[in-house]
């Protein structure tokens, strides 16, 4: 059989009697608590313009590339602790390739971006005879809607206002972002909707005011009545309006005058405003300013530990949400006991160089790293004999401070 012969197969046809949608949310809260995708701006937000404004669109990117990027591995308990579980098909489908179409890095960075646009992400699981996992392909978050059947069992539908596909939860890997039932996310961009549309109303102007040749508008005086003030106006807009056409030479006839309205951006705090809606979405998804080329406040003290508090107030919570929706949805019952996913974070918490070489060397002398740890954090060859815990041997308990070790029998006697 084709393996992709059961993308998108589960039709009406195939439910149950006990399937009726009751549907648990319709669009995101934001919308319901603005009244739609207008705002007290004017403009019109969505999840799909939103992305227009440049700093959604860095904030989106360095967050999906930045967990795409780290590796993602299937684990097993053991012992000792745990090791990669390379033996198992889950391994390769997280590591290197979900489906065909997608490596890992693309896959996850596209779940990303529909985590942080519309607060949830969707992925149909295909499963083989023995209900593992064979491949996992993305579902368009636009086009989901959750609801309960009749036994109160989830069910995710594809397309629900036209020609619907039905899952059952065991289909589906749904990562919700932040919610209030438990069970779907809030869109960002709903929950900031106003505030987006604060920023893209500035950009309009900004863009409206460098293309009227970086002037305000201005009123054209004539010392008698105008036949035709349309036609005047707009032979004025054609020879002047623009910025390609800025700073020319007017020619004034029959007594016209044109008097300009002044009002400098500065004044109408424009650059402010611009500048504080920057920081504002940055606050919205939780992205140091700096990440998105801000750098006003970043020095080179700062923006080191910056990017740690960046990796755990930002990126660790993502990864425990996607690592737990993982293991609940992709694990058999029998293995979540002795198998785990997990990403791999310490490349981003290394910090400087000298830095880490001071970690290093302590965790070394205390006896809880060993040196081929340390050198593999480094992406450095291992060294025969690296594997040993040592201790710094001039340490001694502070009651035994004053005290040597006899050479014969190496017992510690008092001075």
């Amino acid at each position: 059989m084709n393996p992709f012969s059961q993308l998108f197969r589960r039709s009406k046809n195939k439910l149950n009697s006990d399937f009726e949608p009751v549907p648990l949310s319709k669009r995101g809260i934001g919308a319901l608590f603005y009244g739609g995708v207008n705002t007290a701006s004017g403009k019109a937000v969505t999840e799909q313009n939103a992305l227009q404004l440049t700093t959604v669109y860095a904030c989106v990117r360095i967050l999906a590339e930045t967990i795409a990027s780290l590796p993602l591995h299937t684990y097993k308990t053991t012992p000792e602790g745990r090791e990669k579980a390379t033996g198992h098909p889950l391994y390769h489908i997280l590591h290197d390739e979900p489906n065909p179409d997608m490596t890992s890095f693309v896959f996850r960075e596209t779940m990303m971006g529909h985590l942080l646009i519309w607060g949830n992400a969707y992925a149909q699981i295909i499963r083989d005879g023995a209900a593992r996992v064979k491949s996992l392909h993305l579902l368009p978050p636009d086009k989901m809607a959750v609801s309960r059947d009749k036994k109160g069992e989830l069910v995710y539908t594809l397309n629900p206002q036209g020609n619907p596909t039905v899952f059952r939860r065991e289909e589906v890997l749904h990562i919700p972002g932040l919610g209030f039932d438990g069970l779907i996310g809030y869109s960002p961009i709903d929950m900031a909707r106003n505030a987006l549309g604060m920023a893209m109303a500035a950009e309009e102007y900004g863009a409206a005011f460098f293309g009227s040749g970086a002037t305000p508008g201005g009123v054209l005086e004539h010392p008698s009545t105008v036949k035709n003030p349309q036609k005047l106006k707009d032979d004025w807009n054609a020879a002047y309006r623009g910025s390609g056409r800025a700073h020319g030479v007017a020619v004034l006839e029959e007594g016209l005058k044109y008097h300009p309205i002044t009002i400098p951006p500065e004044q109408a705090q424009f650059l402010q405003t611009r500048k504080y809606q920057t920081e504002e979405i940055c606050r919205i998804f939780r992205v140091p300013p700096h990440l998105v080329a801000d750098l006003e406040r970043a020095t080179f003290s700062n923006i080191e530990h910056q990017s740690i508090s960046f990796v755990v107030h930002t990126i660790r919570p993502w990864l425990v949400r996607i690592e737990q929706a993982m293991n609940k949805a992709l694990l058999l019952t029998s293995e979540k006991a002795d198998y785990f996913t997990g990403f791999v974070v310490d490349g981003l918490l290394r910090g400087a160089y000298e830095s880490r070489m001071k970690g290093y060397s302590i965790g070394i002398q205390n006896g809880f790293m060993t040196p081929n740890e340390c050198r593999s954090l480094e992406n450095w060859n291992a060294v025969p004999d690296g594997d040993k815990l040592m201790v710094n041997g001039n340490m001694l308990p502070l009651d035994m401070v004053g005290a040597y070790i006899k050479n014969k029998g190496g017992t510690i006697e008092a001075l």
